[in-house]
């Protein structure tokens, strides 16, 4: 049976309606030449008990992690989730990602909201933060927008060390939005944005100045610094955060960052299959009324009791489009509500125990690399994620390592064509010595696979 439930009788009286003969003279209006591209050659319908069974086959060649040790990097990482997170998200009243149009009738949605919210502030050190975005790709385009408006200002200088898909998602919106998006080249000594480079870019049409902390390669910026350059030049700062790194790293905040943004996957959610994500943003106080999303507010009720409400809503699908600060906006309350439960699972202490064991393994896996030949590529301090360069294309060896049962990369040939031969790699917590020693012997054997047989 096919999907469209319509019969051949309801079709008929659908096209006498219309006053067509057949389907062919319905759509005839249709240009030939798009006609002949534009249905595929789809396989014939299947039944619903066809298709489960196809898509069933389909979905077993996909490899799961619970097969592959995860040393993978580059914004998603593979790392422990306690079973509180799972228990709670999965409850009923907060199984949905949406937000009830009726809020306030929806009192524990609004104070998870508002708790993330705080967490938030906490961990970032800013004054006020939404209740979350898509993701961290397009928080970071929403930041920048929002800097530009706020600043009277046309010109965005985005650090080269940005993770690309960032630096892509923002570069999309800001054509639209009427606002030039130009890089700040990074050293390729260290791996950190270029400081000097940057202070000879800024001028008085610069709206904001993007870093990440740690950077896409996995280096520490200095962000203090900066913020001083961005500052003296009227420009704002937005710093680009991974959540779990702040656990040991100053917060943004005290460096006088202006708005942060952050990919919250870390938070206690899984990598999937590359989502669902998690936009983290925060600001200061100043800057409240620019903020795209929405903000869970606290109060009292008519009776003096504890009452949360949506205090703020800025997207055009609540308000007038012309006082809307965004269209895109979307709020990932379900994540949200992960990351809540897993901040308040870990607390201050565990936070700080989970990045610091990340470092730890980070490190002694670049120690072992360099014993089996696999050199860091940068002098940069760096946390729990490093760049390694490694003999020949960076994707030949992500395919191998796979194969051999390890997840590693990305490859950043793709997106930095003078880095083809390097790849990310990234230790959390769960990552165990064993696990460490094992890619270093699979890389090992890859580096081996590619030498000539007389060695040299």
């Amino acid at each position: 049976m096919a999907y469209v439930p319509h019969s051949e009788r309801d079709r008929a009286e659908m096209l006498a309606a219309v006053g067509a003969a057949s389907v062919e003279e319905l759509f005839a209006t249709i240009p030939a030449a798009l006609g002949a591209t534009a249905t595929p050659n789809l396989p014939q319908p299947l039944t619903e008990m066809e298709l489960l069974a196809e898509a069933g086959r389909l979905a077993a060649e996909n490899r799961s992690l619970d097969e592959l040790v995860c040393f993978a990097g580059g914004g998603i990482y593979d790392r422990f989730i306690p079973a509180i997170v799972t228990s709670v998200i999965s409850r009923p009243e907060f199984v949905t990602p949406y937000t009830p149009y009726q809020a306030e009738a929806s009192q524990g949605t609004l104070q998870a909201m508002f708790e993330y919210q705080t967490m938030i502030c906490e961990l970032t050190g800013m004054d006020v933060a939404n209740a979350s975005l898509y993701d961290g790709a397009t928080a970071l385009a929403e930041a920048v927008l929002m800097a530009a408006g706020a600043a009277g200002r046309d010109r965005a200088l985005l650090s080269g060390a940005l993770l690309p898909a960032a630096r892509r998602a923002t570069r999309t919106a800001c054509e639209a939005g009427g606002v030039e998006v130009v890089e700040v080249p990074w050293d390729d000594e260290t791996g950190r944005t270029d400081l000097d480079r940057l202070a000879e870019m800024l001028g008085d049409d610069v709206a904001c100045v993007a870093l990440a902390q740690p950077n896409g390669f996995g280096v520490i910026e200095e962000m203090a610094a900066a913020a001083r350059l961005a500052h003296d030049a009227g420009a704002l700062l937005i710093a680009m955060v991974e959540p779990i790194s702040l656990g040991v790293l100053v917060p943004p905040g005290e460096c006088d960052a202006d708005i942060v943004v952050g990919e919250g996957q870390p938070l206690g959610l899984p990598p999937g299959f590359g989502g669902p994500l998690l936009g983290v943003f925060a600001c200061r106080e100043e800057f409240l009324r620019q903020m795209p999303g929405r903000i869970v507010g606290r109060t009292v009720d008519a009776e003096g009791a504890t009452a949360y409400c949506l205090t703020l809503q800025t997207r055009e699908q609540h308000i007038r489009r012309g006082r809307a600060t965004s269209n895109i906006c979307t709020n990932q309350g379900l994540c949200a509500l992960a990351a809540a439960v897993y901040l308040a699972a870990l607390g201050p202490e565990g936070l700080r125990e989970v990045a610091t064991l990340s470092a730890q393994k980070a490190h002694a896996l670049r120690d072992v690399l360099a014993e089996a030949g696999v050199t860091q590529r940068f002098s940069g301090s760096f946390l729990s994620e490093l760049v390694v360069r490694v003999d020949g294309p960076a994707d030949e060896a992500v395919a191998d390592l796979c194969a051999q049962g390890y997840l590693v990369g990305p490859g950043l040939g793709r997106d930095y064509p003078e880095l083809d031969d390097c790849l990310l790699v990234a230790a959390t917590e769960r990552r165990t010595r064993t696990e460490i020693e094992g890619l270093a012997a699979a890389m090992g054997r890859w580096r081996r696979s590619r030498m000539p047989e007389d060695g040299r």
